[in-house]
């Protein structure tokens, strides 16, 4: 995996766009992993089925990997432990580019595992890439590691880099990506940019316990505790976690957790109680297929409506699905905005091929942000309130909040039912006013919502509806179907509550033909449209495998809708 995010720095670097994505088995003694780098000089939204050059460290890979490769495509192999020829493999098209990966690695006086970093070598030479860049690429990813392990990586990347040179490989592969050159961009995940935008938006307190997909989300936020006066808790279990994070929201800190499927499970609980308390909390949940362990690295959207209905009783929440890494940053800081301005729980909704993939993005324009704190009273301001009511009854629902060792700002915060105080209360009529009041907060934030996102033409032939990672395989199939002459665009759904009816009802109404794609069984987002608007869409394409959409899988789906009207 690092040597796969090595290569792709040095595309980054030179000024390409990259997307990556890396799968991997839940299997503790290792297994059948992969590493797929994206690049080109136009922005890349998706990882594809198609590869150009396949690095294959052993003959299992070849089996499983042969069919994907493109007409002409290379494969750089080890033939003192592969030997390959053309017969035997069925494709003559394919060309091979043998290397000593072993003996190279033995030759730059390193360990074993150096294959990689030689391999590595062969690849950028193969490309013909500048060797320089892939040098200053690996001292920064190994920074802080031994300067002799640095060295011995680099020199065992040389000799793979100089073996091709020196074969003539290059100019056979005659693949070569353009050296664009220019512009700097990041290269980062889904979860790096939760983790941006959580420090931008002024989160101090960080609790979890680790679990795929969100583990590097604790990982990244204990890196950055010096350098941003952070909090960072690992926690005994999921529960412990949400219950520190309300504790520190309810003492004035902007704070927040994540987890996943099994880890929320475990967190519905606590979820009411912030609920009932009006203690503004973020949660990140980055899914992977269920039930129970499921399939615990890999992805699907199969959480929806367990999100929109994790806990008992009747409450509002705010739950939003970056499809992104742009999104994964602005949308975590509107999520901590929301979650204070009124006074509830938020829930950012991602999956393992958004939280894990990397992306190239600009920089993020950090003058966009704002940060709004709600109705947080000051000391001046409590001084001139009569009795401090926490829970009072107001026009839309929200309420003035105090923290800790405010003067005049003490209540009383259960998971009870209560008045305005915040004194258990069981009387009938207060148990209306207060549901009612909780509620009129969605009535407003429906209001202010951002719209959905139509990408293309209004007068398309065809109308994609989806929500989360599932945008840039969209994209990236919009593309083929535009170069077929077929007109196509796609409504974003990024709030999934509350939920923009009327926008998609509308949509749903002027489109043609209207398609939804999800990573899931049954159709949640349709389910749920349903539910909203009373419009089914008949027009289906489900993934559930575990895997993420191929952008060609959507293509073909769409162009049988069509013909078969």
């Amino acid at each position: 995996m690092t040597t796969g995010l090595i290569f792709a720095k040095v595309c980054s670097r030179a000024g390409l766009h990259v997307f990556d994505h890396a799968e991997y088995p839940s299997l503790i003694r290792g297994g059948h992993n992969t590493y797929q780098v994206n690049a080109g000089s136009e922005e890349v939204f998706s990882h594809v089925r198609n590869v150009d050059l396949l690095v294959a460290l052993n003959k299992e890979t070849i089996d499983r990997h042969l069919e994907e490769l493109t007409h002409g495509g290379g494969i750089i192999y080890d033939e003192d432990k592969i030997p390959l020829n053309k017969e035997g493999l069925r494709r003559e098209d394919i060309r091979l580019y043998p290397v000593p990966l072993l003996r190279l690695a033995e030759e730059s006086g390193g360990r074993r595992v150096m294959i990689n970093s030689v391999a590595l070598g062969a690849s950028v030479g193969l490309i013909d890439f500048d060797f320089g860049m892939l040098s200053l690429v690996i001292r920064d990813v190994f920074r802080g590691k031994a300067k002799e392990t640095i060295e011995f990586n680099i020199k065992a990347a040389r000799l793979g880099y100089d073996y091709v040179k020196s074969k003539g490989f290059e100019k056979d592969f005659g693949r070569k990506l353009p050296k664009v050159g220019g512009k700097k961009r990041m290269l980062l995940t889904g979860n790096e940019a939760v983790v941006l935008g959580a420090i931008k938006a002024g989160c101090k307190f960080y609790a979890a316990y680790p679990m795929t997909p969100a583990s590097s989300i604790l990982h990244l936020m204990a890196s950055q505790e010096r350098y941003f006066n952070l909090v960072v808790k690992h926690t005994e279990d999921e529960i412990a976690a949400i219950n520190m994070v309300i504790g520190a929201s309810f003492a004035g800190v902007r704070a927040m957790t994540a987890t996943s499927g099994g880890g929320f499970s475990l967190m519905s609980e606590a979820l009411g109680l912030a609920a009932m308390t009006e203690t503004p909390i973020v949660v990140v949940l980055c899914q992977r297929p269920g039930p129970s362990t499921g399939l615990a690295t890999r992805t699907e959207q199969g959480d929806m409506k367990f999100v929109l209905h994790a806990s008992q009783g009747d409450f509002p929440r705010f739950v939003i699905a970056p499809g992104d890494v742009e999104e994964c940053f602005y949308k975590t800081i509107e999520a901590f905005n929301l979650a204070e301005r009124y006074q509830c729980p938020v829930i950012l909704v991602l999956d393992k091929y958004l939280s894990e993939s990397h992306k190239t993005a600009d920089k993020f324009d950090v003058s966009r942000v704002e940060i709004d704190r709600g109705l947080l009273l000051s000391d001046k301001e409590l001084e001139k309130i009569a009795q401090f009511k926490r829970y009072k009854f107001t026009e839309t629902g929200i309420s003035p909040r105090t923290i800790p060792s405010q003067k005049g700002g003490i209540f009383t915060a259960t998971g009870n039912e209560h008045d305005e105080t915040g004194y258990l209360c069981e009387d009938k009529i207060v148990r209306t006013k207060m549901m009612d009041k909780r509620f009129r907060k969605f009535e407003q934030a429906e209001r202010e919502i951002p719209e959905p996102n139509l990408y293309g033409s209004k007068d398309a032939e065809v109308t994609i509806i989806a929500w989360g990672s599932t945008k840039g395989p969209i994209k990236e199939a919009v593309r083929l179907l535009d170069r077929d002459g077929i007109k196509a665009n796609f409504l974003q759904i990024t709030y999934i509550s509350p939920f923009p009816s009327n926008t998609v009802s509308k949509t749903i109404e002027s489109s043609k033909v209207t398609v939804i794609v999800e990573n899931n069984k049954t159709a949640q987002l349709g389910g749920l449209i349903g539910e909203k608007t009373g419009k089914e869409i008949g027009h289906k394409i489900l993934k559930y495998d575990g895997r993420q959409f191929f952008p060609t899988e959507i293509y073909q789906r769409i162009k049988e809708v069509l013909h078969n009207g």
